[in-house]
């Protein structure tokens, strides 16, 4: 494993870097801050790098990192590059890659303070989208960059990143913790995410298998997830940030942050069924929402028709689309609005499917069905 902070030293998944504060979480560090008189002596520190906290991060983190190691992670810690062994798992191995972000629901969480779960959102993006192609996430790396490394926020937003890949099945290999004088204002940070996955070359998902007539079944979201943040915290604020207010029973700031639902594990267990060759396709519900997502796994020549009504819009969209008159086009297209990945179920196995969705405690809804393209507009939504 390998990752390290900006001074160089490693954790497995983190790798260290000339300026950067070592954690196998490698982190790097771009100086800009003013300099002395050329006749005073210069530390790193001097330059607004700390490689002692850099330090501290990785020894806290070590303990975290360690819970979601597979067996096929090679190596300790330290490493410039993160070694995973792929031998005798896969026939005919097709690895599958996903990067992201959370977005600017990261401003939301330094404005509330809130660190510990973003990392699961951050997992989650990425985990989410390989998954979509029948992919098992194998391993995942993290970009943590600041101006002034905060080792109990780091911390926090690193351990929230392990728990997620945790949750997902996936080790966290690597990593890099970045500290940037002069790059981010006080209190912010910036995170990235990257997983590779793999699937048997016979079993990949790529929508060739959609028919008219399958159905779509749509599983439930835990709330925004980590897209439409941009327009969310404009409503939140001219609401006036109303953390405390209720709605459906939890404050909106715990609605506003729930963390992204981690799909990977029951659908895998869907996928190496009884009933797994019935699914045809799949999507996760991200930027673009509802209409852009899952018309992107469908073949020309078919469109969808999604009942709006099906399914019980959760009371945090509710308010967003109250307090911020957004139409609901705008919401179909921006949110998840409840349904945050969807099945393409051949129509015979639906009720099959449902049961075991049913089984793995997955709330799941029939949202529509795909059918012949009529017109220009392939996907309806009402």
């Amino acid at each position: 494993m390998q990752r390290r902070a900006g001074n160089g030293t490693c954790l497995p998944g983190r790798v260290p870097a000339a300026a950067k504060i070592g954690v196998s979480h490698a982190h790097q560090v771009v100086v800009t801050a003013s300099t002395p008189p050329a006749s005073i002596p210069m530390t790193y520190r001097d330059a607004g790098v700390d490689i002692d906290a850099g330090n501290a991060v990785v020894e806290r983190i070590k303990p975290l990192v360690q819970r979601s190691v597979r067996p096929e992670v090679m190596g300790g810690l330290g490493g410039f590059g993160a070694l995973f062994d792929l031998s005798g798992k896969y026939r005919e191995p097709v690895l599958v890659s996903g990067t992201d972000g959370v977005g600017t629901k990261l401003k939301l969480a330094q404005q509330l303070g809130r660190h510990d779960t973003i990392g699961i959102d951050l997992v989650g993006m990425c985990v989410n989208d390989v998954l979509v192609q029948g992919a098992e996430p194998l391993f995942f790396l993290d970009y943590f960059a600041t101006g002034k490394l905060d080792v109990d926020t780091t911390v926090a937003v690193v351990g929230g990143i392990a728990r997620g890949c945790e949750l997902a099945g996936c080790a966290l290999i690597g990593g890099e913790t970045a500290e940037m004088p002069d790059m981010y204002a006080p209190g912010e940070y910036d995170l990235a995410g990257f997983t590779v996955g793999a699937v048997e070359k016979s079993e990949l998902l790529d929508g060739t298998q959609v028919r008219a007539g399958d159905v779509l079944v749509g599983i439930a979201s835990s709330g925004p997830h980590s897209n439409g943040y941009s327009l969310i915290r404009r409503i939140y604020d001219r609401a006036g940030r109303p953390a405390d207010l209720e709605v459906g029973g939890v404050h909106l700031a715990d609605a506003l942050m729930a963390p992204t639902t981690l799909y990977v594990k029951p659908v895998l267990e869907l996928l190496r069924g009884e009933h797994g060759a019935a699914l045809h396709a799949m999507a996760h519900i991200t930027g673009g929402g509802l209409t852009e997502n899952i018309i992107r796994v469908v073949p020309e020549g078919l469109g969808l028709a999604v009942d709006a009504s099906a399914w019980p819009q959760p009371p945090v969209f509710d308010w967003l689309q109250r307090e911020g008159a957004v139409a609901d086009a705008e919401m179909w297209r921006t949110f998840n609005c409840g349904i945050g990945f969807v099945l393409i179920v051949a129509q015979d196995a639906v009720a099959a499917i449902e049961a075991e969705l049913d089984r793995l405690g997955l709330a799941r809804w029939r949202i529509g069905e795909v059918g012949r393209q009529a017109g220009a507009d392939r996907v309806r939504i009402g």
